[in-house]
This record gives structure tokens, sequence and C-alpha cells, in this order.
């Protein structure tokens, strides 16, 4: 009966069936149906099938099941990307996700028949897809920090992620050490959860101590996101045997590049210095460009200690007040990290570079460095602003022409400016907030972002040309279903819109969107729109970037996906086969999701404990904000001068009865009449803090500067004087999820409150 069973259940036109039904479709006796149940049942156990809802069966490899990790937002819902990288996002209802916790390896039942030819097939259907999920197969975490609570049931925990909405049921604990009170940080280990309808169960592994005691909260985020900044004793000693200095053995078989005029530019803080460049020219209209980036597989070598440890993290974090690192720091802040004034090995892409920015060719080669100056990006846009003065001045003000050319040219080729200002925290001595500074993508930013993204290109297009096995930065282009929803959106405003499936009609209207008051707002909403950039083990492309050829080169130090492409690049053979690419490849988005939401925490806690404090001093802060979603119940902002988005409940605007016009896209009091619209400048204070629940509320002060206006004021989309409106920042409310954005910008530039512009884990 096995065989019979399993061929029936792998047939292309079997549907989900009851063991009734599979019963009679065999042409069973009655006398052999307790014998298909135990078959059915140890089908079960061995993985073979799956039951799903209604006691229907199906074969583990069906076409109707997708395997692949599951996104949660905070309302409840989930979006599953698929292991099988061809294959389309599917949504999953509130209800349907059972178990799932977010980034679970998941089982999800698709609800549309699967259509002929689609399964395995190279190109996705592009129709919107839903399903369920009948089974997890793998958690990503078991342990999860909350608040513990008492009550006449017992002890519970409540989880600090909201996206885990269920009290976790844990029994008094026997150890001393783990006796902890009511309302202290713990760490709980989840047990077996089988339904939905049930609370889980759980154990109490570690107790932080109370929320207000310093560096609980930190320590509270480190424990959530699995992230530990010790490493263990083996891949220590394997970094420490390399020592400080480069040894003159190391140099063999490399082009000795120590005579160029070398530099690095990176933030102020910065002590892992990655990429570095130098530029000469190469007669008439043409330059030689070299991008220097830290030779980190010379150290790391497959199968090391070091190498194990690596890809287990994936990549360094960047929380608001340290750094969790990929490698130690004898490697990331001394023998890899480009210093000035000491020998360095590096892969090296040279490129001879026309004056338009276009390449005329390219050369890929291990070398060896002696960098001649370290600027931070403030030095280098003094120098800018400056007249050209020295060599390394005459260099950069050269450099800064042909990036500008370059960027010139990949905007023409239809990349889209999703850049935003980014905002860093700045701590004192006591791990509060002491100030908020504001940056902007600048020249010195954009000359170091297009020579790096110029290198991952290079490298990507040599790779698929070598046909070598790697990582590529993928970005697929967002859901036609999406974009129209978005674009009628853009149209109620009255503002032109046209087929924005089309690279060059999205940048038509990021162009009239830059003209309007509302146009900040507006973009917002279209990177909502967007997937998120992951890693794949097929050059499928990048969308932001308009890049078919596109992989992570420029930072081996904190990213493991970049050491890959390294060895893949310069590899004496083929490397690694594929199949296993594409698990590290998955491995690497997850872990990349992972760093990306202990940063953001990281950054809330402090902004919440900060904004509490003005609530409790009585005298809050005023803040300009852009009004960016209109709500029946309230409005969003975003404050720049925060990095941050909350939401301004109608109930706190105490001066009339406003009500939503969602035909007229604006809010307006009864008696007053006066109006809040999309793309207002309004004054703020801080109203209300939900830490626990990560929901911030606002209130107005003063008058509005674009709002208040009277009922017969311009439109939302009135064109707004030039200077008046500054770009709002990437970062959405906290009440709602942050946008799935695949930023245009530069792999170095998505690093709030960090060593600024070397990441992107949202996109690039």
């Amino acid at each position: 009966m096995e065989n019979t069973l399993i061929k029936h259940l792998g047939h292309k036109r079997y549907t989900p069936s009851t063991i009734a039904e599979i019963h009679t479709a065999l042409g069973l006796d009655p006398q052999d149906q307790p014998r298909l149940q135990r078959q059915l049942r140890d089908f079960e156990r061995r993985g073979l099938a799956i039951r799903i809802k209604g006691g229907r069966y199906l074969s583990a490899s069906s076409p109707w099941l997708v395997a692949g990790r599951i996104q949660i937002t905070k309302s409840g819902r989930g979006f599953l990307t698929a292991d099988d990288p061809s294959l389309p996002e599917i949504a999953i209802r509130g209800n349907d996700t059972g178990t799932a916790l977010n980034d679970d390896k998941v089982l999800v039942l698709r609800d549309q028949e699967p259509k002929t030819g689609f399964w395995g097939a190279a190109k996705a259907e592009t129709e919107a897809l839903s399903g369920s999920v009948v089974r997890v197969v793998e958690r990503r975490r078991t342990r999860f920090v909350g608040t513990l609570r008492r009550s006449a049931k017992g002890l519970h925990v409540t989880p600090d992620d909201p996206r885990f909405s269920y009290e976790i049921r844990v029994p008094q604990p026997k150890s001393a050490t783990l006796q902890a009170k009511a309302g202290d940080k713990v760490v709980v280990e989840l047990g077996h959860w089988e339904s939905r309808h049930v609370n889980p169960e759980g154990r109490i592994t570690e107790v932080l101590g109370a929320p207000a005691t310093n560096g609980v909260d930190m320590l509270a985020v480190l424990r959530q996101y699995g992230l530990n900044s010790a490493f263990p004793e083996q891949v220590v000693k394997e970094a420490r045997r390399f020592g400080r200095t480069v040894p003159a053995a190391d140099l063999k078989g490399r082009r000795d590049c120590r005579k160029q005029l070398v530099v690095t530019i990176d933030p102020d803080d910065a002590r892992d210095f990655d990429d570095a460049i130098c530029l000469e020219r190469a007669g008439a209209n043409r330059w030689k460009l070299w991008v220097h980036i830290a030779d980190v597989s010379h150290y790391v070598r497959p199968g090391s200690a070091l190498d194990e440890e690596a890809r287990r993290r994936g990549n360094s974090s960047y929380l608001v007040d340290r750094v969790v690192p990929m490698l130690p720091e004898e490697l990331s802040n001394e023998l890899c990290s480009l210093k000035p004034d000491v020998d360095r090995l590096t892969k090296c892409v040279e490129f001879l570079l026309g004056n338009d920015g276009k390449v005329i060719s390219t050369d890929f080669y291990p070398a060896v460095i002696h960098s001649k100056k370290r600027l931070t990006y403030a030095d280098a846009l003094v120098i800018l602003e400056r007249p050209a003065k020295g060599e390394i001045g005459e260099m950069l003000h050269r450099a800064h022409g042909l990036a500008q050319a370059i960027r010139k040219r990949r905007f023409e080729d239809g990349s889209l400016d999703l850049d935003f200002p980014e905002t860093k925290i700045r701590l004192d001595a006591a791990g509060k907030v002491e100030r908020i500074d504001l940056h902007d993508n600048d020249v010195s930013h954009q000359l170091i972002e297009e020579f790096m993204l110029l290198a991952n290109e290079a490298v990507a297009g040599r790779l698929m040309k070598l046909k070598r096995a790697a990582i590529y930065r993928t970005h697929e282009a967002p859901d036609p279903g999406r974009l129209q929803s978005y674009r009628e959106d853009v149209l109620s405003h009255s503002i032109p819109c046209g087929n924005l499936t089309k690279p060059a009609e999205v940048q038509k209207l990021f162009r009239q969107l830059g003209e309007l008051a509302s146009g900040a707002a507006l973009k917002i909403g279209f990177l909502k729109s967007l997937n998120r950039a992951r890693y794949t083990a097929d050059p499928l492309g990048h969308y932001g970037l308009a890049k078919k050829k596109y992989a992570h080169f420029t930072s081996p130090i904190r990213r493991y996906a970049d050491l890959v492409v390294h060895r893949s690049l310069f590899a004496a053979e083929k490397s690694a086969p594929l199949l296993h690419l594409h698990d590290v490849a998955n491995h690497l988005s997850s872990s990349e999701r992972n760093s990306a939401d202990a940063e953001r925490d990281s950054k809330d806690i402090k902004l919440h404990a900060y904004l509490l404090d003005q609530i409790h001093s009585g005298k809050p802060t005023h803040y300009p904000a852009r009004v960016t979603s209109l709500r029946d119940f309230g409005f969003f902002v975003d404050i720049t001068g925060l990095g941050m988005s909350g939401m301004v409940p109608l109930a706190l605007l105490e001066d009339d009865h406003y009500k939503h016009d969602v035909a007229a896209k604006k809010i307006e009091g009864r008696s007053k009449r006066r109006t809040i619209q999309l793309g207002d400048i309004v004054d703020v204070e801080i109203a209300k803090v939900d830490a626990a629940r990560k929901m911030v509320d606002f209130r107005l002060v003063g008058t509005a500067r674009n709002g208040g206006r009277a009922a017969a004021g311009p439109r939302p989309g009135a064109r707004s004087r030039k200077g008046n409106h500054k770009p709002v920042t990437a970062v959405m409310d906290t009440a709602a999820p942050a946008p799935q954005a695949a930023a245009a910008g530069s792999s170095r530039r998505r690093r709030s409150g960090r060593r600024r512009g070397k990441a992107n884990t949202a996109g690039q």
C-alpha cells in the first residue's frame, strides 16, 4: 500500500482529500480503511504527508505547498518569501498564520490551484497569491524577551515583540537565580505549541532585571535577537594568529599598489574601513579608478572556525549604542581594516572610464595598498566645497566630477532616487539620548556611493560571464497590483501618474512629487509598495537600481555575502554547488532581517525613553512634522528631528470636532473649518508613549505652518515654495510596519546611528 499511496498523493491531478476520499479513489476494500489510516499517520510522522484543515491529506512535495520564511506584521498578517526565488510572495491572513512567528520557516498551502507549468518554471506568476500556514518547519528563534506578569491563573510573560500577540504561560522557576519579580524583564524558552487557540507554554531561562535598571534595555534587545558580541575562544585564537601586520610572504601574487594615492572616506566614528579609492588621469577624457576592498577572504578560509562563526552571524549588527561584529576586532578593526600608513591586503576592481562615466574596461586582481589618508565624510565635504588644494584635494575634486557623471548615467538608465535623510542618535555616558543628528546624502557620500555601486555591478557581471556559483543581491519589481493601488492613490490627489510598471514613469512621478507639498508623504507610500531586497543564488537583478547584474562585493568585513562573492570571483575553479548557496543566501537574508529588527528596536527603545522623559518633565519639546497619512481616527506625522513617525489622534484635537473626509482627502474641523491635509507641516509635541506596543502619540501645538488652512486653501497637490519642505525620513510610524523598501542609495548609506553609509539592510 505504501508505494501505491505515495504515487496517488503525488499525482499531478491529486487534490487535497480526506481518508474516505482517498479510500474510494484507490478502490480499497472496507476492511483496508484502518490500514490506510495507519499508513497516513506514519507518513505524517516521517514527513511524507501533511494533514490540513478538514482532515485532508497532501504529499509533503505537493505543488499546493510552498516552503519559505514568513514575515508577520504588527497587525498579525503574514507574507511568505518562498525558498524558490522564482515564486512570488504569498499573502497570509491573520487567522491563517497558525502558530507561526516572525521569520519562521513554514509550509504554506496555496488557496489557488497551481497552474500547469508554473511549479518549477523560471518565470513566476504575476497574480496575487494567498494561502495558509499548515506547518512550522523551523523556528527562527525559540527564546523571547518579555515582561513577567502574575495573575490568579499563575505566571505568564508578555513578549516585547508586538508581533507575538500571545501570553506565554510559565511555571514558577525552581532555581534561585531565576526568581523574578512581576514587571521584570525575563528570557523565555518557548515550548511546543500546537494550536493558536491555546496560549503557548515556556520556561524562564534568564532574569534580566527591572526595565528601569541601566543597561537592561539593550541587554533585552541582544537576547531577543540572539546577538552576542563575544566570540568563541577558538575563533578569537584563529584571528590572533594572524598578528597585526602583513608579512612579506602574503604579498606573493599581488599587484603592488602601495605608491597609489589611496584614501578612505567613512563616517567619523568608523573603525572598520573596508573600502578605499584612488583616481588618476589616463589620457585625454579617460580615467583610471581603483576600488580597493579589504581582502577578508585571505584570512577567513572556508571551513575554519572564523568562517563558521561569520556565516552563522551573517552580518554585523549596529545597535544604537554598540556594534555586534561579524568578525573579531583583531580582523574587523585591525588587520582587515584599511587604515592609513600601514600595508593592507585588498581585492581590487580597476576601471578605465570615460569623462561621461561610461566603463571602457575592467580588471580584477588581488593587491596590497598603503592608504595615504583617512577622511571622514565631513572632511571630504569641506574639501569639495572649497577650491582644490593639494594632491588629495585635487583627486577628490576630479573624483567628485566623475562620480556625478556616473550618477547621472545611473538615473538615466532607470535607477530610482529613494534616498531620505537619516538620523543618528547620540547617547550620553548614562545611555540616554543626548542629541539627534540629521544627515543628508551629500556629495561626499555620493562620491563613494557611485564608485561602490559601479564595483558591485562589475563584479556581478564578471561572475555571470564566468558562470560562477555566487550570491547576488536581488530586488524584484513590485507587485503590479500594489503599484496600481498606489497609482490610484496618487491620482486621487489630482497628480498625473502614468504606468508605474515602467521605471521611467516612476522617475517622472518622483520629479513631480519633488515639487509638491504632499510629495514626500506620497513618496513614502511608494516605498510601502516595494519588496524587500534579499540574497539569492541566481542573478535576478535589482529593481531599485535598475541593474540586471548586481552583487554585494564592497563590505566583506561586515557582510558574509560579500565574502562569498570574493571567494567565487577569485577562486581557481568553480565555487560551491548552487544548491548549497541557495541555503546560504536564504540564511543571510534572514540574518539581515534579524539585524535590521534589532537595530530598529534599539533605536526605538532609546527614543521612547527620551520622549517619556519629556512627558514627565512637563516641558515637552516642540517639533515640526509633516502629515504623511490620514485616517478616521487621526493622522500620521513624520518628525524629521526625531527620525521617527507617530500618530496624532483626533481625540487630542481639542479646539474643535474633527472628521476625516475621505473623498476630499482631508481632516476638517466642524466649527472652525480648519483642515489637515497630506503634506502639511504642523508643530507637535509628545502626548503618549506605549513602549510595550511600540506606539507613539503626538498632539498639535501652536499654529500649523502649512496646515490649519481655511476651507478654500490650496489643494494638497499644490506646488510648495522652493526650499520650504525637506524630505522626510524613511522610518515609518511605530504603529505600523516600516516599508519594505529597496533603496537606490549606496550600500554604504543605510546605517542610522552607527558607521553611517554602509549597510542598507532595507534594500541596496
